[in-house]
């Protein structure tokens, strides 16, 4: 990573889209930026360069130990939408199902049963659909 001093915002926002397509997908992070009107692209612009070039392209942290932060500030805020997401990311990173649902019993302690209980229940339906997780009934 070069000096901050020296990074553009056309950097940041380069860095930002390797690292989204990385974490999310290209599929998903292609699909945002294809979707967004001229409203919404300031929007997907903020996020691709303060979110994922600035803070997700920072060294100082693996994108591993990053995805277990989102994972229990997800839970602690209750977006549902976006733990979707970032579980999907966290596996993407090299997290375990056992690593996540860790990272969920940790926040569900210090978040309070209703945002764990959410967080578990998103969690578990986005590593049933990428099969990382049996159906229910089974172990």
């Amino acid at each position: 990573m070069s000096d901050a001093n020296d990074e553009t915002i056309g950097d940041l926002f380069q860095r930002g889209l390797e690292l989204r397509r990385e974490v999310l997908g290209s599929e998903y992070v292609d699909g945002s930026m294809k979707s967004a009107n001229d409203f919404m692209m300031a929007f997907q612009r903020i996020t691709t360069e303060w979110c994922w070039g600035y803070a997700w392209g920072r060294p100082g942290l693996d994108k591993k130990t990053r995805s277990m932060l989102n994972l229990a500030m997800l839970t602690a805020l209750g977006k549902s939408a976006e733990i979707r997401l970032h579980v999907r990311g966290a596996i993407n990173n090299g997290l375990t199902v056992a690593d996540i649902q860790e990272v969920l019993l940790h926040a569900t302690v210090y978040c309070g049963i209703p945002a764990g209980l959410d967080a578990f229940k998103n969690a578990n339906e986005v590593l049933k659909e990428m099969g990382k997780v049996p159906a229910s009934g089974t172990k």
